[in-house]
């Protein structure tokens, strides 16, 4: 062996604290033990008694002020029937999805030639998606146009940007201006109606359960005036179906 010859070394991979920090902290598994509890419904205390750990230890562990041994990261993997891998997997890309206003189509309401609203939808390009929103605007109507009551499954939401738009919600009415909002049941028979001489603009969001549609468009509504005749011959007498705004919103389609 030559005097000035070095016996082979191996390069220096020990790994510094805070980039095995920066590593698991990447990871985000707090934030992921956070979502899956909260999807459940769970609080920590419930998580707790399911895992052996204490809540204390669960909010720490949630929030990313210390960091989980594989034993107790896999009780709580087991909790929620995962994987431990769920926890290390590379997260999948959120929805996120801009319309432009220059993309959207302006629909007049369907069924008539006298169309008393016009709509466009602000989500439509987005799949699987779970509530409706629409930019609404609504036409002011002559005194004897007649504006029918309509019913569909789950919740909607009402935000006034422009003008006066009286609602009927069962058999109470309420006038809405610019800046008002409202939430209602939608399984309770409403109607919309332009309540000024300028067009009332509304965004108005809608669930989305087309599925269920079909059902409720199918179900008769009585008029206040059918009623107490339907009553003289024990029940109320069925009018045809009203052609109603979310109908229209949830089964409109974009122009291609």
């Amino acid at each position: 062996m030559r005097p000035d010859a070095r016996p082979d070394t191996k390069p220096d991979t020990k790994i510094d604290p805070e980039t095995a920090e920066a590593f698991i902290a990447e990871r985000k598994i707090g934030e992921r033990i956070k979502r899956l509890r909260l999807k459940k419904s769970m609080g920590l205390v419930e998580l707790g008694r399911h895992t052996g750990l204490s809540a204390s230890f669960l909010s720490q562990l949630e929030t990313g002020r210390v960091v989980p041994t594989l034993r107790n990261l896999a009780r709580i993997a087991m909790v929620f029937s995962k994987d431990l891998s769920y926890f290390f997997e590379p997260e999948p890309h959120t929805l996120f999805r801009v319309h432009r206003k220059s993309d959207r189509v302006r629909l007049p309401q369907t069924g008539t030639d006298d169309p008393t609203y016009y709509f466009e939808s602000l989500g439509y390009m987005v799949p699987d998606r779970h509530m409706d929103p629409y930019y609404a605007e609504f036409i002011p109507l002559r005194a004897d146009k007649e504006v029918r009551p309509h019913v569909h499954p789950g919740y909607e939401f009402l935000y006034m940007l422009q003008g006066e738009l009286q609602i009927r919600h069962g058999d109470k009415a309420h006038v809405l201006e610019a800046g008002d909002s409202v939430y209602f049941d939608a399984s309770t028979p409403h109607a919309y109606r332009c309540a000024g001489s300028i067009p009332a603009v509304a965004l108005i969001v809608t669930m989305h359960q087309q599925h269920l549609m079909q059902s409720a468009a199918a179900r008769p509504l009585a008029s206040a005036g059918s009623a107490g005749r339907g009553s003289q011959h024990g029940g109320a007498a069925p009018v045809p179906a009203a052609r109603s705004l979310d109908r229209d919103l949830m089964q409109a389609k974009p122009l291609g």
